[in-house]
C-alpha cells in the first residue's frame, strides 16, 4: 500500500494546499516523511499547515495563473531541497450557472486558474524533470474532464483541457523517449471539500453535488501514482461508470447529466450571486467539509 512506504527524500510541490484535497494528501505525505512545498494564495492557512506538517514542509504564496509566480515556487523548492520528484496541479476553481449569467472576468479567471496554471506547472517541472532523467506530474481533473455538466459548462471545458493537454504531454514524453517522466491526470468525482462553498455561483441557488466522496478517495489514488505511475486514474465507482455511458450511449448520459443537475438545483435554497475565490484569496474562509457524503 502506497501510505506504507517511507517517501523520506522525495520533494513533492502541491498547488492548491491551503485547502480540500490539496490539504488531504499534504497530510498523508507529510506522515510518509516527504519534503513537502504547500503553494496557494491564502498566506496564513499554508503557512499554519506547514507549521502542523514539521520542518520538512515548507510554504510558498504564489498564484499558479503568473508565471513570475510559479518561477518563485520553482526556486523555493529547489533552495530548500535540491530537486522536486514530484509536481502536482492541484490548485482549481470553479464557476457554476447558465453560461450567458456568468460574467466573462470570473469565466476568465477561471480558465486561468485551471488551464494556465496547470500549464504553467507543467512547464517548470518537466524542464526540471528532464534535467534529472526522472519525475512525475500529476495533473488534477474531474469527472467534467470527459464529462460535459449543464451549468458547469466553463469548468467542464477547463478540465477537458487539462485532461487532453496531459494525454498529449504524456505521448510527447514516449515520443522523447523519457521513459521514467510519467504525466498522470486524476478525474474525481464531486469531492467533499469546500469547492462548492469556494467557486462562483450565479444558479440562484446553494449549489452541491450529493452525495460526495470522501476527499481520502482521491488522496489515496494520487499517493499510489507516485509509487506506480498512471496515464489517466478514475476516482470512484461513479465516474468510472459515467465516463464509460459517456462512451457507450452518450445521448443517454447527457440526458442523466441534465437530470442530475436539474433535481440538484430543485432541491436547494435559494443564493444570491457572488464570485467565489476566483479573484482574491479570502483567508477566513477556510470551511471543513460540507458533510454529504455518504457514511
Amino acid at each position: 500500500m502506497a501510505q506504507e512506504k517511507s517517501r523520506r527524500g522525495q520533494t513533492i510541490v502541491i498547488t492548491g494546499a491551503s485547502s480540500g484535497l490539496g490539504k488531504e494528501v499534504a497530510r498523508q505525505l507529510a506522515m510518509d516523511g516527504a519534503n513537502l512545498v504547500l503553494a496557494a494564495r491564502s498566506t496564513g492557512l499554508i503557512e499554519a499547515l506547514a507549521c502542523e506538517l514539521g520542518p520538512n514542509a515548507i510554504a510558498v504564496t504564489m498564484d499558479v495563473s503568473r508565471e513570475a509566480d510559479v518561477a518563485w515556487l520553482f526556486e523555493e523548492a529547489l533552495t530548500s531541497f535540491g530537486k522536486i520528484d514530484v509536481w502536482i496541479n492541484n490548485a482549481g476553481v470553479g464557476v457554476i450557472g447558465p453560461f450567458t449569467s456568468i460574467p466573462l472576468e470570473d469565466l476568465t479567471r477561471m480558465v486561468e486558474v485551471n488551464v494556465k496554471g496547470t500549464v504553467n506547472g507543467s512547464h517548470f517541472a518537466l524542464r526540471h524533470f528532464k534535467e534529472i532523467g526522472s519525475g512525475t506530474l500529476i495533473n488534477i481533473g474531474s469527472v467534467a474532464s470527459d464529462v460535459s455538466f449543464p451549468y458547469f459548462t466553463g469548468y467542464s471545458a477547463s478540465k477537458h483541457a487539462v485532461l487532453g493537454f496531459s494525454s498529449a504531454l504524456n505521448e510527447e514524453m514516449k515520443l522523447e523517449g523519457y521513459h521514467d517522466i510519467h504525466v498522470c491526470s486524476v478525474l474525481p468525482w464531486a469531492t467533499d471539500t469546500p469547492w462548492f462553498e469556494y467557486a462562483g455561483n450565479y444558479s440562484g441557488k446553494v449549489v452541491d453535488m450529493k452525495s460526495m466522496n470522501d476527499p481520502r478517495q482521491a488522496a489515496k489514488v494520487i499517493l499510489d501514482l507516485i509509487d506506480e505511475p498512471r496515464e489517466v486514474v478514475e476516482v470512484g465507482k461513479r465516474t468510472k461508470t459515467i465516463r464509460l455511458l459517456s462512451r457507450m450511449a452518450p445521448k443517454v448520459r447527457e440526458k442523466r447529466s441534465a437530470r442530475f443537475v436539474r433535481i440538484n438545483l430543485e432541491k436547494l435554497p435559494p443564493k444570491a450571486a457572488h464570485s467565489g475565490i476566483l479573484h482574491e484569496s479570502t483567508e477566513e474562509r477556510e470551511n471543513p467539509p460540507g458533510g454529504h457524503r455518504k457514511a
